[in-house]
């Protein structure tokens, strides 16, 4: 049992000291602080360095942080303590001098890690305390935390179903030994001790050691009755003089399935993680073969986790076990998932699923994903190798051979990623992700030979760049699967975990943009696909056209040089087209076979001339058509463009609506004819100076830090998109200095000329229609009022046979109901005055931040000139001639309100 205060060999505050000084020479900065050289600084707080044992300098940052926070918090009531060890866990991260762990910060300062995650927070409102390299510290230290405790609490939940020890000593022993070897085993065997599930999977393995050889009087039933003879039979004797090695331990096979029977959890993955990792530690620890309960060496296994936990720097989790005030959630809630609601025989109302545990949730959706492969095959099925056949050069040969150098490669990069020793599991999440790949593809040519009545699709099944893609998909979703959404991790922006995307990409040497084609069609072809993960899918495509698909080595910017090079009737996306609706009828074939002109990047013998891989070669002398690729991509990326830059506007400009479409033209002017400000960059950054320059152009009293303020209320919105911007090769800056420097430089004579007298013609208004990626069953609610729209089914039960609550859920299209039913729905939809409430809540400009590092001096400021127009009042839905039309305009404002990712 780890001591409250300090567990045995924890080095002292002596030694540590002595240690440091040995380790470097007593210069004023890197030497521990002392109070002489600190005179001017207040005597608590050196007091507070001293027994952190921080030095000098990072001392000295962190109480110049105090002193700029100081000035803008409010007043703090009580003692400075808190605030000053936030100060000084930021200077020592931003300086890489953490010469403390968190628990002793926290100790020293009184605060709960949620409490401090709480202060860091409300500090960084400021927009200057907190840097990037602090915020990704403490959301990894945050998701770490969410992590451990959950595993901590399903730790608990397990041990009362297993252990039935009178004795509650005894019962307390065996959750402490059981505890802290889970803890040094996770430390050891995973690089990467954030992942949930592998977490989860050692846990079980822990527990099935224990267990095996906890006495049968200490265990419940369920458990005693699972361990096999063979388990509970004492270890042969061996001669002394016998030089043999000890036996490997044995998993017991009962006992561990029903250990991973009551977790739902795979018994495959639980007993690969066991022979390939746990075993591993086992005998690193000398335990291999021992069958006597590990209850002797709490105190080594203690003594080896304060290794780790002082070489991590971060909080100590064996405090979980005495209910340490510094690990404690306080009032914060549990984290719970809610998952999709399951249907009843009927089929015809949904029956609703408690809010699951964080490991409970991501067991259900790793066992629905399993499930729905069960019958998949990790080879191309017979109706594949019909294609294959079909085609005039067999791309089979290629295909398995591309699958397995895939595959090496992933399992290689998955063990650096997760620990040495999982390349087993690597390989298990692989052969999932080939299932659905291979899956995926038959329903795609399926598709595609009932849309084009062809069967040869060589072009298409030889080509590289199409099945990469499409296996990354794939992978995608499994590994997505795994990660899970269950704790709350950041934005999809900003993602803590090594395996999430833009992962795979990085694995696969993957272009962005060639990954981004297979996306939709990848979703229309996977019925089965959970509404999550045609969500997590779309949050990708978004990542992709605002950020990910601008790297320099895009082959983004050769199209789109190519596009110009054919004059304005060869245009990415015609503005002309913006409010025409969105056609969501190219397939993957259509994409990755679009047309590219031969240049000194592509060979001529790779350059695909048609559009389907069925067309006859283009005549000599004929015009070529457009790519579709690059076409499609400008019209979502516009689309999407548009919906960020109107959430923006609702925040800030609703008394000058006569702005957003001067705001949005110059926007789109930018990505149009400026394409190249994008290379590095990210769409948002465009958008804010945009934004910013035609409400200085327009003598809007509308500042940069105001504007920046809004923007962090945004969803997927990150503090490095304003603070780190490319202005140079190698030089970054904040978004104010990417304006002066750059933005304005590049436009100023295009943004100038919406002040003169005759401005440049406006650009048309995107055409939002309804997202492909949306959850076909799922509800449309009406604003205002219980009403929700939902698709036409067929319907089941007659009237009469309805329920008191089926009778009043009105499906639009169908014969049974009252007129005035429809009456008041229509009133609902016409009247709710929806739109306005939102703007008023947010119709005062957000309060301009007390401080700004990044703002230049007297380039921030407007002419001090503010509109005199009245504020107009929002129109409010027009009376539509139809119940069909009421729809689709409620859709189209729904869209508007959550920034649809997939316009």
């Amino acid at each position: 049992m780890p001591p409250k205060r300090r567990t045995a060999g924890t080095p002292s505050r002596e030694q540590k000291s002595g240690s440091r000084k040995s380790s470097s020479p007593d210069t004023k900065h890197n030497s521990v602080v002392t109070p002489e050289k600190h005179e001017e600084k207040d005597p608590e707080f050196i007091t507070l360095c001293k027994d952190l044992l921080v030095t000098n300098l990072v001392c000295d940052n962190a109480w110049a942080t105090w002193e700029s926070v100081a000035k803008s918090a409010e007043k703090v009531n009580g003692s400075n303590k808190p605030l000053w060890g936030a100060c000084i866990f930021i200077s020592a991260v931003d300086l890489e001098d953490m010469c403390f762990t968190f628990t002793e910060l926290q100790k020293a300062v009184g605060l709960s890690l949620k409490q401090f995650f709480n202060l860091v927070r409300k500090m960084d409102e400021n927009l200057d305390t907190i840097s990037p390299k602090v915020n990704s510290a403490v959301t990894k230290l945050e998701k770490k935390y969410e992590v451990s405790l959950a595993l901590y609490q399903r730790f608990v939940k397990t041990c009362a179903k297993i252990y039935s020890a009178p004795d509650e000593a005894k019962k307390q022993e065996l959750l402490h030994t059981s505890w802290i070897m889970f803890l040094l085993a996770k430390g050891t065997v995973l690089q990467m001790e954030d992942d949930l599930v592998i977490a989860f999977q050692l846990l079980l393995c822990v527990l099935e050691f224990c267990t095996k050889r906890c006495p049968s009087a200490l265990l419940q039933p369920l458990y005693r009755s699972a361990i096999t003879t063979t388990a509970q039979s004492p270890p042969t004797r061996t001669s002394r003089r016998s030089k043999a090695k000890p036996r490997p331990p044995e998993v017991d096979v009962q006992l561990l399935e029903t250990l991973c029977k009551e977790s739902d959890c795979s018994m495959d993955e639980v007993k690969n993680v066991y022979q390939s990792s746990f075993s591993a530690f086992l005998d690193s620890m000398n335990l291999a073969g021992s069958q006597e309960l590990p209850s002797a060496c709490v105190d080594t296994f203690s003594e080896e986790y304060e290794k780790l936990y002082h070489k991590n720097k971060d909080f100590d989790a064996r405090l979980f076990l005495v209910d340490d005030e510094t690990l404690s959630l306080g009032k914060v809630d549990t984290p719970t998932v809610e998952i999709t609601p399951r249907k009843n025989q009927s089929g015809e109302e949904s029956v609703p699923i408690p809010p699951q545990t964080p490991i409970r949730a991501a067991m259900y959706s790793i066992q629905q994903l399993r499930g729905e492969l069960t019958s998949a095959s990790d080879q191309p099925s017979g109706n594949l190798i019909v294609y294959f056949k079909n085609c005039t050069v067999d791309p089979s040969e290629e295909i398995t051979k591309r699958v397995e150098q895939l595959g090496q490669i992933f399992c290689q990069k998955f063990a650096e990623a997760v620990g040495q020793r999982c390349e087993g599991l690597g390989k298990e999440r692989f052969t999932l992700g080939v299932q659905l790949y291979y899956k995926v593809m038959e329903s795609m040519l399926k598709s595609e030979e009932k849309r084009l009545s062809v069967q040869n699709f060589s072009k298409l099944l030889n080509n590289a760049t199409f099945h990469t893609s499409l296996l990354a998909c794939a992978l995608e979703v499994v590994m997505a699967t795994y990660v899970g959404n269950s704790l709350k991790n950041g934005n999809e922006n900003g993602n803590d975990t090594d395996l999430c995307f833009p992962w795979i990409l990085d694995v696969f040497q993957l272009y962005a943009f060639d990954f981004y084609k297979v996306i939709e069609s990848f979703i229309k072809a996977e019925p089965t696909l959970k509404h999550n993960m045609i969500e997590h899918l779309g949050r990708c495509e978004q990542q992709i056209m605002e950020s990910i698909a601008w790297k320099a080595d895009s082959p983004l910017f050769e199209l789109l040089k190519q596009s110009r090079e054919e004059g304005p009737g060869e245009q990415a996306e015609p503005p002309a087209t913006l409010n025409q609706p969105l056609q969501h009828n190219h397939t993957a074939a259509d994409l990755y076979l679009s047309p590219l002109r031969p240049s000194r990047r592509v060979p001529a013998a790779e350059v695909d001339t048609s559009a389907v891989p069925s067309s006859q070669p283009p005549v000599p002398g004929t015009r070529q058509h457009r790519s579709n690729s690059l076409s499609l991509f400008y019209k979502k990326l516009y689309r999407m463009a548009y919906l960020r830059l109107k959430m923006l506007f609702s925040h800030l400009l609703t008394s000058h609506p006569e702005l957003e479409h001067i705001i949005w033209t110059l926007l789109q002017h930018t990505l149009q004819n400026e394409y190249e400000l994008m290379k590095d960059r990210h769409l948002d950054q465009l958008m804010m100076c945009a934004m910013y320059a035609i409400c200085k152009v327009k003598n809007v009293d509308l500042r940069f830090k105001t504007i920046v303020t809004a923007y962090k209320e945004l969803p997927n919105t990150n503090q490095e998109i304003f603070k780190h911007v490319l202005i140079r090769e190698g030089q970054y800056d904040s978004i104010i200095v990417f304006y002066n420097l750059v933005f304005m430089q590049k436009l100023k004579t295009n943004i100038l000329q919406y002040s003169s007298p005759r401005p440049p013609p406006l650009s048309p208004i995107p055409h939002i229609p309804r997202s492909p990626y949306k959850y076909p069953s799922s509800p449309l609610r009406v604003p205002g009022g219980n009403v929700y729209i939902s698709p036409l089914k067929s319907s089941r039960m007659t009237p009469s046979a309805m329920t008191p609550r089926s009778r009043i859920l009105v499906s639009i299209g169908e014969s049974f109901g009252t007129s005035d039913k429809f009456q008041k729905i229509n009133q609902m939809v016409s009247s709710t005055d929806w739109s306005l409430k939102r703007r008023l809540e947010g119709d005062s400009t957000p309060k301009p931040l007390k401080r700004l590092r990044f703002d230049v001096d007297g380039q921030d400021e407007a002419d001090g000139s503010k509109s005199n127009g009245e504020s107009t009042l929002i129109q409010k839905l027009a009376e539509m001639s139809s119940a069909r039309s009421r729809m689709q305009e409620q859709k189209l404002k729904e869209e508007a309100e959550k920034e649809d990712p997939e316009p």
